[in-house]
């Protein structure tokens, strides 16, 4: 008896592992990481096809000073959840707000979303400039 209470027990167990691992949203996989400018600066270099640089600042902000060919989705926008969630989530994204903050609350945002390649700009675009690196007015 003890031993077909213990092969049910071992049967629920591969079953539950087996519907775990089916359920997982696959993050696992996921490349979501928070670099240094430099580090950035060299995934905007490798030039990966359909790279998206992405703003996450106001839209005024974004007027004043960007990185080169960066798009603008705005951090305090009420559909800023939805607007993300229409991009192309298999597609490689450097993202940056100011300074960091933003961005660090986005980055979930996106992870829930279930971005696949994501690198947030430590110190955001205060942090890139100070670094050296190129901006366009």
């Amino acid at each position: 008896m003890k031993y077909g209470t213990t092969l049910k027990a071992l049967g629920l167990l591969i079953a539950l592992s087996m519907l775990m691992t089916a359920c997982s949203s696959g993050s696992d996989t996921a490349t979501i990481e928070l670099v240094s400018p430099e580090r950035a600066a060299d995934v905007i270099g490798e030039d990966p096809a359909g790279l998206v640089v992405l703003d996450i600042r106001t839209p005024e902000e974004f007027a004043e000073v960007r990185i080169a060919d960066a798009i603008n989705v705005d951090f305090y926008a009420p559909d800023f959840a939805d607007q993300l969630d229409v991009l192309d989530k298999s597609d490689p994204y450097v993202m940056y707000c100011r300074t960091g903050n933003r961005s660090s609350e986005a980055i979930e945002t996106m992870k829930e979303l279930g971005f696949e390649e994501v690198y947030e700009i430590d110190g955001g675009i205060v942090n890139w400039y100070d670094s050296g690196y190129p901006i366009e007015q």
